[in-house]
């Protein structure tokens, strides 16, 4: 399963109907594969972004998982405000702070964000342990709750957070421990 393949991908330049109640799988990544996030202060500030304008138009944050070279967000629209709105108002921010702070000029991403509308609860439910599974798949930590910049320890009970929603979970996945071994058995 790729998730990227979609009718709604980067060569035809598209975005889905935003509308709310619907679910969205929102990502990008750094021009060039490069690295978009340095520190711990450049994941703090996005994170600090994300609770902001998350709130602010009414998008519920499922799943997220920020990674050095790129990012993916699983939303729910809630409100009128379209998802698309989210990852322009937190990185367009965010592409200012990068530039003064690395002394950087131009874009820092490869192109604008990507959206795609997820229609059946099979892609939903993959699409939770996919994002989650990112750290681990891409060799940045050993084990699914090493990696402070996702939010599976929050799914799993191991951490306090905001950026999640609990009745997400308890609805689709109310044992934890079978969510778990689901994400684990993507990584095999």
């Amino acid at each position: 399963y790729n998730p990227l393949r979609t009718e709604y991908n980067s060569h035809m330049n598209r975005r889905p109907p935003f509308a709310p109640g619907n679910y969205y799988h929102l990502y990008n990544r750094g021009r060039s594969r490069l690295s978009i996030f340095h520190d711990e202060q450049d994941y703090l500030n996005v994170l600090a972004r994300l609770r902001t304008y998350s709130q602010k138009f009414a998008i519920q944050l499922i799943a997220y998982a920020l990674l050095p070279n790129h990012y993916h967000f699983l939303v729910r629209q809630d409100g009128d405000v379209r998802a698309g709105v989210l990852p322009q108002r937190i990185f367009n921010g965010y592409a200012k702070y990068y530039n003064r702070r690395y002394n950087h000029s131009g874009t820092i991403f490869e192109g604008p964000y990507e959206a795609i509308l997820i229609k059946d609860e099979s892609h939903l439910r993959h699409l939770c342990r996919y994002i989650h599974a990112n750290p681990v798949k891409h060799g940045l930590a050993n084990a699914l709750d090493e990696w402070a910049y996702t939010n599976y320890p929050e799914w799993m009970g191991l951490r306090q957070g905001t950026l999640w929603d609990a009745a997400f979970v308890d609805a689709y996945f109310p044992d934890r421990e079978a969510y778990r071994a689901f994400v684990l058995e993507l990584l095999r």
